[in-house]
Protein backbone atom coordinates (compact mmCIF):
# COMPACT_ATOMS: atom_id res chain seq x y z
CA UNK A 1 0.00 0.00 0.00
CA UNK A 2 3.07 2.63 0.62
CA UNK A 3 3.86 2.95 -2.88
CA UNK A 4 0.09 3.94 -4.44
CA UNK A 5 -0.40 6.18 -1.18
CA UNK A 6 2.89 7.73 -2.30
CA UNK A 7 1.73 8.36 -6.09
CA UNK A 8 -1.58 9.35 -4.36
CA UNK A 9 -0.48 12.26 -2.23
CA UNK A 10 1.99 13.20 -5.12
CA UNK A 11 -1.07 13.66 -7.49
CA UNK A 12 -3.34 15.38 -4.36
CA UNK A 13 -0.37 17.49 -3.90
CA UNK A 14 -0.10 18.18 -7.88
CA UNK A 15 -4.21 18.61 -8.04
CA UNK A 16 -4.49 21.17 -5.00
CA UNK A 17 -1.44 23.58 -6.79
CA UNK A 18 -3.40 23.11 -9.96
CA UNK A 19 -6.08 24.46 -8.63
CA UNK A 20 -4.59 27.11 -7.06
CA UNK A 21 -2.89 27.95 -10.43
CA UNK A 22 -6.34 28.00 -11.74
CA UNK A 23 -7.79 30.39 -9.44
CA UNK A 24 -5.20 32.75 -10.74
CA UNK A 25 -6.49 32.90 -14.39
CA UNK A 26 -4.84 29.74 -15.86
CA UNK A 27 -7.21 27.03 -17.98
CA UNK A 28 -7.32 23.87 -15.13
CA UNK A 29 -5.80 21.64 -18.15
CA UNK A 30 -2.87 24.59 -17.99
CA UNK A 31 -2.46 24.25 -14.72
CA UNK A 32 -2.34 20.12 -14.51
CA UNK A 33 0.25 20.14 -17.04
CA UNK A 34 2.41 22.64 -15.70
CA UNK A 35 2.83 21.25 -11.99
CA UNK A 36 2.52 17.07 -13.21
CA UNK A 37 4.81 17.20 -15.87
CA UNK A 38 7.61 19.78 -14.66
CA UNK A 39 11.03 18.53 -13.64
CA UNK A 40 10.18 18.33 -9.91
CA UNK A 41 7.30 16.83 -10.33
CA UNK A 42 9.07 14.30 -11.93
CA UNK A 43 11.22 13.82 -9.83
CA UNK A 44 8.60 13.56 -6.89
CA UNK A 45 7.06 10.57 -8.88
CA UNK A 46 9.06 8.23 -7.54
CA UNK A 47 7.81 5.15 -5.35
CA UNK A 48 10.69 3.49 -3.16
CA UNK A 49 13.37 5.58 -4.70
CA UNK A 50 12.49 3.57 -8.30
CA UNK A 51 10.89 6.03 -11.18
CA UNK A 52 6.84 4.96 -11.25
CA UNK A 53 7.42 5.35 -15.00
CA UNK A 54 8.23 2.07 -17.11
CA UNK A 55 11.46 2.10 -17.73
CA UNK A 56 12.62 2.08 -21.42
CA UNK A 57 15.35 2.42 -23.62
CA UNK A 58 16.64 5.87 -24.60
CA UNK A 59 16.31 4.11 -28.27
CA UNK A 60 12.39 3.47 -27.62
CA UNK A 61 12.12 7.20 -26.21
CA UNK A 62 13.91 8.75 -29.41
CA UNK A 63 11.57 7.01 -31.54
CA UNK A 64 8.66 8.03 -29.99
CA UNK A 65 9.66 11.36 -30.16
CA UNK A 66 10.75 10.97 -33.63
CA UNK A 67 6.85 9.54 -34.76
CA UNK A 68 5.61 12.80 -32.74
CA UNK A 69 8.15 15.35 -33.69
CA UNK A 70 8.14 14.40 -37.44
CA UNK A 71 5.14 12.39 -38.62
CA UNK A 72 2.16 15.28 -38.67
CA UNK A 73 4.73 17.06 -40.86
CA UNK A 74 4.69 13.79 -43.73
CA UNK A 75 4.23 15.00 -47.41
CA UNK A 76 0.66 14.33 -46.84
CA UNK A 77 0.47 15.78 -43.52
CA UNK A 78 2.33 19.11 -44.01
CA UNK A 79 -0.05 19.62 -47.38
CA UNK A 80 -3.03 19.42 -44.98
CA UNK A 81 -1.71 21.58 -42.88
CA UNK A 82 -0.81 24.21 -45.26
CA UNK A 83 -4.78 23.84 -46.22
CA UNK A 84 -5.75 24.61 -43.15
CA UNK A 85 -3.08 27.47 -42.09
CA UNK A 86 -3.96 29.12 -45.65
CA UNK A 87 -7.63 29.26 -44.36
CA UNK A 88 -6.77 31.31 -41.30
CA UNK A 89 -4.72 33.74 -43.65
CA UNK A 90 -7.43 33.99 -45.64
CA UNK A 91 -10.17 34.49 -42.91
CA UNK A 92 -8.10 37.03 -41.51
CA UNK A 93 -7.71 39.45 -44.52
CA UNK A 94 -10.80 40.67 -43.39
CA UNK A 95 -10.95 40.31 -39.51
CA UNK A 96 -8.25 40.47 -36.23
CA UNK A 97 -7.05 43.68 -36.06
CA UNK A 98 -3.30 41.80 -34.65
CA UNK A 99 -2.87 40.42 -37.99
CA UNK A 100 -2.49 40.37 -41.70
CA UNK A 101 -2.35 44.23 -41.49
CA UNK A 102 -1.80 46.17 -44.17
CA UNK A 103 1.00 48.70 -44.23
CA UNK A 104 0.97 52.19 -45.80
CA UNK A 105 3.60 50.99 -47.84
CA UNK A 106 2.48 50.35 -51.54
CA UNK A 107 5.82 51.15 -53.75
CA UNK A 108 7.84 47.98 -54.75
CA UNK A 109 11.13 49.17 -56.36
CA UNK A 110 11.41 49.85 -59.92
CA UNK A 111 15.59 48.82 -59.49
CA UNK A 112 15.81 52.25 -61.55
CA UNK A 113 16.35 54.43 -58.81
CA UNK A 114 19.43 56.11 -57.73
CA UNK A 115 21.48 58.14 -55.44
CA UNK A 116 22.34 58.49 -51.98
CA UNK A 117 20.24 57.79 -48.92
CA UNK A 118 20.40 58.03 -45.34
CA UNK A 119 19.12 55.44 -43.44
CA UNK A 120 18.48 54.36 -39.70
CA UNK A 121 17.81 51.34 -37.76
CA UNK A 122 16.85 51.50 -34.43
CA UNK A 123 16.62 48.16 -32.29
CA UNK A 124 16.72 46.78 -29.13
CA UNK A 125 20.72 47.37 -28.61
CA UNK A 126 21.78 49.06 -31.42
CA UNK A 127 21.11 52.32 -33.57
CA UNK A 128 22.83 52.34 -36.86
CA UNK A 129 22.87 55.26 -38.89
CA UNK A 130 24.57 55.01 -42.55
CA UNK A 131 24.34 56.72 -46.03
CA UNK A 132 23.35 53.81 -48.52
CA UNK A 133 23.62 54.01 -52.51
CA UNK A 134 21.68 52.93 -55.30
CA UNK A 135 22.98 52.42 -58.19
CA UNK A 136 20.28 50.47 -60.02
CA UNK A 137 19.64 47.07 -60.65
CA UNK A 138 21.83 46.88 -64.23
CA UNK A 139 24.67 47.27 -61.57
CA UNK A 140 24.61 43.79 -61.49
CA UNK A 141 26.78 42.60 -57.51
CA UNK A 142 27.00 46.20 -56.85
CA UNK A 143 22.96 47.29 -56.98
CA UNK A 144 22.79 48.87 -53.79
CA UNK A 145 25.88 49.34 -51.25
CA UNK A 146 26.26 50.93 -47.78
CA UNK A 147 28.56 53.68 -48.09
CA UNK A 148 29.38 54.90 -44.52
CA UNK A 149 27.60 53.10 -41.31
CA UNK A 150 28.05 54.01 -37.71
CA UNK A 151 26.76 51.69 -35.14
CA UNK A 152 26.23 52.84 -31.62
CA UNK A 153 25.22 50.87 -28.59
CA UNK A 154 22.29 51.57 -27.03
CA UNK A 155 23.44 51.54 -23.15
CA UNK A 156 21.15 50.66 -20.26
CA UNK A 157 21.92 54.44 -19.42
CA UNK A 158 20.90 55.41 -22.96
CA UNK A 159 17.66 53.32 -22.62
CA UNK A 160 17.01 55.28 -19.35
CA UNK A 161 16.73 58.79 -21.09
CA UNK A 162 13.23 59.67 -21.17
CA UNK A 163 10.89 61.64 -23.61
CA UNK A 164 12.96 64.08 -25.79
CA UNK A 165 16.34 63.08 -24.01
CA UNK A 166 15.91 59.61 -26.13
CA UNK A 167 15.65 61.78 -29.35
CA UNK A 168 18.43 63.99 -28.74
CA UNK A 169 20.60 61.54 -28.05
CA UNK A 170 20.07 59.83 -31.55
CA UNK A 171 19.86 63.62 -33.42
CA UNK A 172 23.80 63.73 -32.31
CA UNK A 173 24.75 61.04 -33.27
CA UNK A 174 22.93 61.48 -36.82
CA UNK A 175 24.74 64.58 -37.23
CA UNK A 176 28.01 63.00 -36.21
CA UNK A 177 27.69 60.80 -38.84
CA UNK A 178 26.53 62.64 -41.96
CA UNK A 179 27.48 66.61 -41.14
CA UNK A 180 30.59 66.29 -43.35
CA UNK A 181 28.08 65.12 -46.52
CA UNK A 182 25.33 67.94 -45.96
CA UNK A 183 25.45 70.00 -49.24
CA UNK A 184 24.57 73.81 -48.90
CA UNK A 185 22.02 74.45 -51.39
CA UNK A 186 19.87 71.69 -49.94
CA UNK A 187 16.76 72.26 -47.96
CA UNK A 188 15.32 69.23 -46.08
CA UNK A 189 17.65 65.88 -45.54
CA UNK A 190 14.58 63.02 -46.74
CA UNK A 191 15.41 59.83 -44.27
CA UNK A 192 13.78 56.09 -43.91
CA UNK A 193 13.89 54.76 -40.79
CA UNK A 194 13.25 50.97 -39.63
CA UNK A 195 11.79 50.94 -36.36
CA UNK A 196 11.45 48.01 -34.19
CA UNK A 197 8.97 48.65 -31.83
CA UNK A 198 5.21 49.37 -32.02
CA UNK A 199 4.07 52.35 -33.80
CA UNK A 200 1.05 53.52 -34.83
CA UNK A 201 1.43 53.84 -38.53
CA UNK A 202 -0.79 56.72 -40.17
CA UNK A 203 1.48 57.49 -43.24
CA UNK A 204 3.97 56.43 -44.85
CA UNK A 205 6.21 58.30 -43.07
CA UNK A 206 4.46 59.34 -40.42
CA UNK A 207 3.69 56.87 -37.02
CA UNK A 208 2.05 57.61 -33.58
CA UNK A 209 4.67 56.42 -30.89
CA UNK A 210 3.77 53.87 -28.45
CA UNK A 211 4.95 51.79 -25.57
CA UNK A 212 8.80 50.72 -26.57
CA UNK A 213 9.25 48.35 -24.19
CA UNK A 214 12.74 46.58 -23.42
CA UNK A 215 12.99 48.70 -20.82
CA UNK A 216 13.24 51.63 -22.74
CA UNK A 217 11.88 55.12 -21.30
CA UNK A 218 11.81 57.18 -24.26
CA UNK A 219 8.14 57.51 -24.72
CA UNK A 220 7.73 59.10 -21.17
CA UNK A 221 5.33 62.14 -21.48
CA UNK A 222 5.35 61.17 -25.58
CA UNK A 223 3.01 58.61 -26.34
CA UNK A 224 0.70 59.27 -28.95
CA UNK A 225 3.40 61.74 -30.27
CA UNK A 226 4.25 61.42 -34.34
CA UNK A 227 7.81 59.69 -34.59
CA UNK A 228 8.53 61.44 -37.46
CA UNK A 229 8.00 65.15 -35.86
CA UNK A 230 9.81 64.31 -33.02
CA UNK A 231 13.12 62.97 -34.77
CA UNK A 232 13.03 66.48 -36.66
CA UNK A 233 12.30 68.74 -33.99
CA UNK A 234 15.67 66.88 -32.20
CA UNK A 235 17.18 67.40 -35.32
CA UNK A 236 16.53 70.82 -35.83
CA UNK A 237 18.85 71.42 -32.76
CA UNK A 238 21.72 70.07 -34.09
CA UNK A 239 21.21 72.51 -37.36
CA UNK A 240 19.54 69.50 -39.49
CA UNK A 241 16.97 69.71 -41.56
CA UNK A 242 15.10 66.33 -41.79
CA UNK A 243 11.86 64.61 -43.26
CA UNK A 244 10.64 60.81 -42.09
CA UNK A 245 9.51 59.96 -45.52
CA UNK A 246 9.18 56.39 -44.60
CA UNK A 247 8.92 53.68 -41.70
CA UNK A 248 9.56 50.15 -41.82
CA UNK A 249 9.63 47.32 -39.73
CA UNK A 250 11.88 44.41 -39.74
CA UNK A 251 9.63 41.96 -42.16
CA UNK A 252 9.10 44.94 -44.60
CA UNK A 253 12.50 45.93 -45.05
CA UNK A 254 14.13 42.53 -45.86
CA UNK A 255 11.51 42.01 -48.61
CA UNK A 256 12.48 45.77 -49.72
CA UNK A 257 16.00 45.43 -50.16
CA UNK A 258 15.52 42.47 -52.02
CA UNK A 259 13.32 44.10 -54.39
CA UNK A 260 15.49 46.31 -55.57
CA UNK A 261 17.88 43.63 -56.42
CA UNK A 262 15.25 41.05 -57.71
CA UNK A 263 12.10 42.18 -59.21
CA UNK A 264 10.06 38.82 -58.53
CA UNK A 265 10.59 39.25 -54.91
CA UNK A 266 7.49 39.37 -52.87
CA UNK A 267 8.21 38.14 -49.55
CA UNK A 268 9.97 39.16 -46.18
CA UNK A 269 10.97 36.39 -44.33
CA UNK A 270 12.47 36.81 -40.33
CA UNK A 271 13.32 33.56 -38.46
CA UNK A 272 16.08 34.60 -35.53
CA UNK A 273 14.99 35.05 -31.45
CA UNK A 274 11.53 35.47 -33.46
CA UNK A 275 9.64 35.16 -36.45
CA UNK A 276 7.39 37.35 -38.90
CA UNK A 277 6.47 37.35 -42.78
CA UNK A 278 5.75 40.41 -45.06
CA UNK A 279 4.02 39.98 -48.02
CA UNK A 280 2.87 41.71 -51.04
CA UNK A 281 -0.92 41.26 -52.02
CA UNK A 282 -3.40 42.57 -53.30
CA UNK A 283 -5.40 45.57 -52.03
CA UNK A 284 -8.19 44.88 -52.92
CA UNK A 285 -8.01 40.98 -50.95
CA UNK A 286 -8.76 43.11 -47.85
CA UNK A 287 -11.59 44.14 -46.15
CA UNK A 288 -11.87 48.36 -45.66
CA UNK A 289 -12.05 48.18 -42.25
CA UNK A 290 -8.67 46.67 -41.89
CA UNK A 291 -7.41 49.72 -43.67
CA UNK A 292 -8.57 52.17 -40.65
CA UNK A 293 -8.58 55.52 -41.29
CA UNK A 294 -6.19 56.64 -44.73
CA UNK A 295 -6.55 59.15 -47.43
CA UNK A 296 -8.74 58.02 -50.06
CA UNK A 297 -6.06 59.45 -52.20
CA UNK A 298 -4.11 56.33 -51.40
CA UNK A 299 -6.39 53.72 -52.49
CA UNK A 300 -6.90 55.34 -55.93
CA UNK A 301 -3.01 55.35 -56.18
CA UNK A 302 -2.45 51.89 -54.72
CA UNK A 303 -2.89 48.68 -56.33
CA UNK A 304 -1.18 46.10 -54.00
CA UNK A 305 0.05 46.78 -50.43
CA UNK A 306 2.60 45.34 -48.45
CA UNK A 307 1.23 43.48 -45.26
CA UNK A 308 2.61 42.64 -41.88
CA UNK A 309 1.36 39.01 -41.20
CA UNK A 310 2.64 39.01 -37.40
CA UNK A 311 2.98 35.17 -38.66
CA UNK A 312 3.83 34.01 -34.66
CA UNK A 313 0.05 34.33 -33.90
CA UNK A 314 -1.15 31.51 -36.51
CA UNK A 315 -1.78 28.17 -36.21
CA UNK A 316 -4.44 27.45 -33.46
CA UNK A 317 -6.34 24.65 -33.19
CA UNK A 318 -4.25 23.31 -36.66
CA UNK A 319 -0.48 23.15 -35.18
CA UNK A 320 0.51 19.22 -34.68
CA UNK A 321 1.62 19.68 -31.16
CA UNK A 322 3.34 17.20 -28.81
CA UNK A 323 3.03 16.54 -24.92
CA UNK A 324 6.70 18.81 -24.92
CA UNK A 325 4.71 22.09 -26.87
CA UNK A 326 1.47 21.17 -24.47
CA UNK A 327 3.98 21.75 -21.29
CA UNK A 328 5.84 24.91 -22.51
CA UNK A 329 2.22 26.50 -23.59
CA UNK A 330 0.62 25.06 -19.87
CA UNK A 331 3.86 27.18 -18.15
CA UNK A 332 3.25 30.38 -20.45
CA UNK A 333 1.85 33.44 -19.83
CA UNK A 334 0.18 33.70 -22.82
CA UNK A 335 -0.14 30.33 -24.21
CA UNK A 336 -2.45 31.68 -27.42
CA UNK A 337 -0.91 34.46 -28.44
CA UNK A 338 1.32 33.52 -30.23
CA UNK A 339 1.17 29.65 -31.64
CA UNK A 340 3.14 28.99 -34.37
CA UNK A 341 6.03 31.16 -33.13
CA UNK A 342 6.88 29.06 -30.10
CA UNK A 343 7.16 25.99 -32.60
CA UNK A 344 9.62 28.45 -35.11
CA UNK A 345 11.77 30.58 -33.36
CA UNK A 346 14.57 30.26 -31.88
CA UNK A 347 13.49 31.71 -28.23
CA UNK A 348 11.64 28.14 -28.17
CA UNK A 349 13.29 26.15 -29.69
CA UNK A 350 15.70 25.09 -26.97
CA UNK A 351 12.95 24.83 -24.67
CA UNK A 352 11.08 22.24 -26.36
CA UNK A 353 14.16 20.24 -26.53
CA UNK A 354 14.99 20.98 -22.56
CA UNK A 355 11.70 19.79 -21.88
CA UNK A 356 11.94 16.51 -23.70
CA UNK A 357 15.81 15.71 -22.33
CA UNK A 358 14.47 16.50 -18.52
CA UNK A 359 11.91 13.67 -19.84
CA UNK A 360 14.39 11.36 -21.35
CA UNK A 361 16.26 11.54 -18.06
CA UNK A 362 13.71 10.54 -15.62
CA UNK A 363 11.81 8.02 -17.82
CA UNK A 364 15.05 6.49 -20.33
CA UNK A 365 18.12 7.24 -17.87
CA UNK A 366 19.29 9.78 -20.43
CA UNK A 367 22.61 11.64 -18.82
CA UNK A 368 22.98 8.44 -15.97
CA UNK A 369 19.29 9.48 -14.79
CA UNK A 370 20.73 12.86 -13.60
CA UNK A 371 19.48 16.09 -15.02
CA UNK A 372 22.38 19.09 -14.99
CA UNK A 373 20.82 21.64 -12.07
CA UNK A 374 20.87 24.36 -14.75
CA UNK A 375 18.55 22.50 -16.90
CA UNK A 376 16.19 22.38 -14.32
CA UNK A 377 15.47 26.02 -15.10
CA UNK A 378 13.42 27.08 -18.12
CA UNK A 379 14.56 28.33 -20.83
CA UNK A 380 17.80 27.61 -19.73
CA UNK A 381 18.82 25.73 -23.13
CA UNK A 382 19.33 28.18 -25.59
CA UNK A 383 18.99 27.38 -29.42
CA UNK A 384 22.54 28.11 -30.53
CA UNK A 385 23.68 25.65 -27.90
CA UNK A 386 21.78 22.92 -30.04
CA UNK A 387 23.27 25.03 -33.40
CA UNK A 388 26.32 23.97 -32.16
CA UNK A 389 25.69 20.19 -31.49
CA UNK A 390 23.93 19.97 -34.48
CA UNK A 391 27.01 21.55 -36.35
CA UNK A 392 29.07 18.53 -34.71
CA UNK A 393 29.15 15.73 -37.64
CA UNK A 394 32.49 14.12 -36.00
CA UNK A 395 32.14 10.37 -34.80
CA UNK A 396 33.39 11.39 -31.84
CA UNK A 397 30.95 14.42 -31.03
CA UNK A 398 34.19 16.04 -29.00
CA UNK A 399 32.76 19.60 -30.23
CA UNK A 400 29.32 18.32 -29.35
CA UNK A 401 30.14 17.04 -25.78
CA UNK A 402 32.43 19.75 -24.93
CA UNK A 403 29.75 22.64 -25.81
CA UNK A 404 27.47 21.02 -23.44
CA UNK A 405 29.41 20.27 -20.24
CA UNK A 406 30.50 23.94 -20.52
CA UNK A 407 27.23 24.97 -20.42
CA UNK A 408 25.35 22.71 -18.20
CA UNK A 409 28.00 20.85 -15.72
CA UNK A 410 26.99 17.78 -13.88
CA UNK A 411 28.62 15.43 -11.30
CA UNK A 412 28.60 12.59 -13.79
CA UNK A 413 30.06 13.69 -17.48
CA UNK A 414 27.66 12.80 -20.83
CA UNK A 415 28.09 9.64 -22.28
CA UNK A 416 28.46 9.77 -26.18
CA UNK A 417 25.26 8.31 -26.56
CA UNK A 418 23.92 10.72 -24.09
CA UNK A 419 25.19 13.56 -26.86
CA UNK A 420 23.67 11.50 -29.78
CA UNK A 421 20.44 11.11 -28.51
CA UNK A 422 20.26 14.59 -27.30
CA UNK A 423 21.78 15.59 -30.91
CA UNK A 424 19.05 13.32 -32.54
CA UNK A 425 16.20 15.27 -30.35
CA UNK A 426 17.05 18.42 -31.56
CA UNK A 427 17.34 17.66 -35.20
CA UNK A 428 13.59 16.52 -35.07
CA UNK A 429 12.78 19.44 -33.37
CA UNK A 430 14.93 21.96 -36.03
CA UNK A 431 13.81 19.66 -38.86
CA UNK A 432 9.81 20.32 -37.62
CA UNK A 433 10.15 24.02 -36.99
CA UNK A 434 11.81 24.21 -40.69
CA UNK A 435 9.31 22.53 -42.22
CA UNK A 436 5.74 24.36 -40.39
CA UNK A 437 8.03 27.32 -41.95
CA UNK A 438 7.97 26.52 -45.52
CA UNK A 439 4.12 25.38 -44.93
CA UNK A 440 3.99 29.40 -43.79
CA UNK A 441 5.83 30.73 -46.73
CA UNK A 442 3.97 27.97 -49.28
CA UNK A 443 0.54 28.64 -48.02
CA UNK A 444 1.08 32.83 -48.31
CA UNK A 445 2.54 32.08 -52.22
CA UNK A 446 -0.76 29.72 -52.80
CA UNK A 447 -2.55 32.79 -51.09
CA UNK A 448 -1.17 35.66 -53.29
CA UNK A 449 -1.85 33.50 -56.56
CA UNK A 450 -5.74 32.95 -55.35
CA UNK A 451 -6.04 36.65 -54.59
CA UNK A 452 -4.48 37.81 -58.00
CA UNK A 453 -7.04 35.77 -59.71
CA UNK A 454 -10.07 36.97 -58.00
CA UNK A 455 -8.97 40.66 -57.83
CA UNK A 456 -6.77 41.85 -60.80
CA UNK A 457 -8.66 44.44 -62.20
CA UNK A 458 -10.37 43.79 -66.10
CA UNK A 459 -9.52 46.94 -66.73
CA UNK A 460 -6.15 48.40 -66.37
CA UNK A 461 -5.47 51.97 -64.94
CA UNK A 462 -2.54 53.71 -64.61
CA UNK A 463 -1.07 54.32 -61.46
CA UNK A 464 1.78 56.71 -59.76
CA UNK A 465 5.23 54.64 -59.45
CA UNK A 466 5.61 56.32 -56.81
CA UNK A 467 4.58 59.37 -54.61
CA UNK A 468 6.30 61.95 -56.88
CA UNK A 469 2.95 61.11 -58.67
CA UNK A 470 4.51 60.28 -62.36
CA UNK A 471 1.92 57.84 -63.88
CA UNK A 472 3.35 54.86 -65.92
CA UNK A 473 0.67 52.21 -67.60
CA UNK A 474 0.15 49.77 -65.30
CA UNK A 475 1.31 46.20 -66.56
CA UNK A 476 -1.84 44.30 -68.22
CA UNK A 477 -4.13 41.76 -66.94
CA UNK A 478 -1.72 39.18 -68.85
CA UNK A 479 1.62 40.34 -67.33
CA UNK A 480 0.19 40.47 -63.83
CA UNK A 481 -0.67 36.61 -64.06
CA UNK A 482 2.47 35.90 -65.81
CA UNK A 483 4.62 37.76 -63.05
CA UNK A 484 3.03 35.28 -60.31
CA UNK A 485 3.49 32.29 -61.97
CA UNK A 486 7.51 32.57 -62.26
CA UNK A 487 9.88 32.24 -60.22
CA UNK A 488 8.73 33.84 -56.90
CA UNK A 489 11.91 34.96 -54.26
CA UNK A 490 11.39 34.73 -50.52
CA UNK A 491 14.06 37.44 -48.81
CA UNK A 492 15.28 36.21 -45.65
CA UNK A 493 16.95 37.48 -42.84
CA UNK A 494 17.54 36.02 -38.76
CA UNK A 495 20.28 33.74 -36.91
CA UNK A 496 18.26 30.89 -37.28
CA UNK A 497 17.41 30.16 -40.64
CA UNK A 498 20.67 32.07 -41.25
CA UNK A 499 22.80 30.38 -39.05
CA UNK A 500 21.55 27.07 -37.57
CA UNK A 501 23.21 23.59 -39.52
CA UNK A 502 21.26 22.73 -42.51
CA UNK A 503 18.14 24.60 -41.26
CA UNK A 504 18.31 26.56 -44.73
CA UNK A 505 17.99 24.04 -47.24
CA UNK A 506 15.76 21.99 -45.21
CA UNK A 507 13.39 24.47 -45.60
CA UNK A 508 14.27 24.75 -49.08
CA UNK A 509 13.31 21.45 -49.96
CA UNK A 510 9.85 20.87 -47.99
CA UNK A 511 8.93 24.37 -50.02
CA UNK A 512 9.86 22.56 -52.85
CA UNK A 513 8.10 19.33 -51.91
CA UNK A 514 5.24 21.74 -51.68
CA UNK A 515 5.53 23.52 -54.62
CA UNK A 516 5.72 20.56 -56.87
CA UNK A 517 2.17 19.42 -55.99
CA UNK A 518 0.29 22.91 -55.98
CA UNK A 519 -2.19 23.68 -58.76
CA UNK A 520 -0.31 26.78 -59.44
CA UNK A 521 2.86 26.82 -61.46
CA UNK A 522 6.15 28.06 -60.16
CA UNK A 523 8.81 28.00 -57.84
CA UNK A 524 9.44 29.91 -54.67
CA UNK A 525 13.28 30.22 -54.18
CA UNK A 526 14.63 31.86 -50.69
CA UNK A 527 17.37 33.90 -51.01
CA UNK A 528 19.07 35.92 -47.89
CA UNK A 529 18.78 39.41 -47.37
CA UNK A 530 21.97 40.71 -46.10
CA UNK A 531 21.92 44.39 -43.72
CA UNK A 532 18.25 44.52 -44.78
CA UNK A 533 17.14 46.41 -41.84
CA UNK A 534 19.39 49.71 -43.39
CA UNK A 535 19.17 48.96 -46.97
CA UNK A 536 14.90 48.03 -46.86
CA UNK A 537 14.91 51.67 -45.30
CA UNK A 538 17.36 53.17 -47.68
CA UNK A 539 15.00 51.74 -50.48
CA UNK A 540 11.81 52.76 -49.24
CA UNK A 541 13.23 55.86 -48.99
CA UNK A 542 13.82 55.76 -52.70
CA UNK A 543 9.95 54.45 -53.08
CA UNK A 544 8.66 57.72 -51.65
CA UNK A 545 10.58 59.75 -53.58
CA UNK A 546 10.90 60.29 -56.92
CA UNK A 547 11.71 56.94 -58.65
CA UNK A 548 15.07 57.15 -60.76
CA UNK A 549 15.87 60.65 -59.92
CA UNK A 550 18.84 61.51 -58.24
CA UNK A 551 19.00 61.94 -54.87
CA UNK A 552 21.62 63.30 -52.73
CA UNK A 553 22.57 63.71 -49.69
Amino acid sequence: MQPLTSAMTTLKKSLLAAFKSFLRGRSFLQAILTFWISPKALREHNVDGNRAYPPRAIEEFLKEAEKLFLGPIDEDGLRRYSSDLKRQFRERLSSHPECMLPSFNHLLPTGKERGQYLALDVGGSTLRVALVELRGREATGRESEIVRMVSFKITPEIKQLEGMSFFDWMASRIYEVIHTDISNEQDTIPMGLAWSFPVEQVSLGGGLLLGMGKGFLATNGLLGQDLGELIKFACKKQGLNVQLEAIVNDSSATLLSQAYVHGSTRFGLILGTGTNIAVHLPVSAFSRTKYGKRPESWFKSASHVIVNTELGMFGKDILPLTRWDELLNASHPRPEFQPLEHMLSGFYLGEICRLAIVEAVETAGLLGGQLPPSLEKPYSLDTEILSRIEADTSPTLEKAISQFTTHHPTSTPPTLSDITAIRTLATFISRRSAALLAASVFSLWELRHETEAEHVPTTPKPTPSNDSGVALPSPSVEEQIEDIEASTKVAFNGSVIEHYPLYLPACQRYIDGLVSHSRYPGSVDLVPAIESSILGAAVALACATASGAQQKV
